[in-house]
């Protein structure tokens, strides 16, 4: 965990909204992590960026005059290096990790060469056209197709079996979208603050965690910690934190796992690693950081001071 600065952050800029498809979900970071910051003793901006306002982002920060910037953007634009090239730029401290380790985790494809050279177990997987996929089976079934760079599964098909025929893809998926083999099993998730990781959590749901799972009210059920062997646990917390390295993050992150387990150690997979989770109080990460003793207002605070001693 990182030490207390040694100055004080009485600004907060906290930044929201933007363009991508997951604007909904950091709007509801932002509001919760502004009020959050308040309670915690901050003065707080609320900057609201519609899905054209990227250019005035820029006189918005400046007419701000915040110590630091808490970045609750999501997605394109806003945690995938573009905004944190922007404020690196413009000398502005911001929570989070930096360019190139937010670049390299929304990259679906890079992120997972990473992590294999890591040692990290990973499925295989590989970049198509969209055009190919829904064509013909690019690889056998059952395999997933993703778009190579957005979270929070929007966009996401399951192929089961190849008498299905290819998935015929929706208009609005991206030109090149990734095909990774499917890892079947149990959902489960650490965070990693600073150099810790906070926990293991299950994600129970009826079916796949997509978008709709994770959002709406009852589509999923998390379960801290996991009912899970010791050497399973043990594992996530251990792959996090090397996850976390591997891509240079800084401050929270949060790794995802699909666990097999007929199959033991060997069925647990690293599917993936988010720079920039959801931060509302009962979203996986601040829910494993209430159960590591830290409630939510701590959480935001740490946040804050870590990119004041590190950014």
């Amino acid at each position: 965990m990182a030490g207390e600065s040694s100055r004080t952050a009485h600004t907060v800029a906290v930044l929201m909204g933007g363009p991508s498809a997951e604007r909904e979900v950091s709007l509801s970071s932002g509001r919760e992590c502004a009020q959050a910051l308040r309670v915690a003793g901050y003065e707080v901006v609320e900057i609201i960026l519609g899905a054209d306002q990227g250019a005035t982002l820029p006189a918005r920060l400046a007419d701000a005059r915040a110590d630091v910037v808490f970045n609750a953007l999501h997605g394109k634009m806003g945690e995938d290096g573009r905004v944190q090239g922007l404020m690196d730029w413009l000398g502005v401290r911001y929570t989070h990790s930096g360019v190139l380790a937010s670049a390299l985790a929304m990259d679906k494809t890079r992120a997972k060469q990473v992590f294999r050279d890591a040692g990290l177990p990973v499925v295989e997987s590989r970049i198509a056209t969209a055009a190919e996929v829904r064509a013909r089976h690019v690889m056998p079934a059952p395999y997933v197709v993703k778009p190579n760079d957005e979270g929070s599964s929007v966009g996401v098909y399951i192929v089961r079996g190849e008498n299905n025929g290819p998935p015929q893809l929706s208009e609005d998926m991206p030109e090149q979208v990734m095909v990774e083999t499917y890892a079947p099993g149990r959902e489960l998730t650490t965070a990693v603050l600073g150099d810790r990781a906070l926990g293991v959590t299950e994600i129970v749901t009826e079916g796949w965690y997509d978008y709709d799972a994770k959002y709406r009210a009852g589509g999923s059920r998390h379960v801290i910690p996991a009912a899970i062997p010791d050497d399973i646990a043990a594992a996530c917390l251990d792959y996090a934190v090397r996850a976390h390295r591997a891509l240079g993050c800084r401050g929270l992150s949060r790794t995802d796992f699909r666990w097999d387990d007929a199959r033991g150690l060997a069925g647990l997979i690293l599917l993936e690693t988010n720079t920039q989770p959801g931060m509302t109080p009962t979203s996986l990460a601040p829910e494993q950081a209430a159960h590591a003793g830290m409630d939510f207002p701590a959480l935001c605070r740490w946040i804050v001071e870590d990119a004041l001693c590190n950014s």
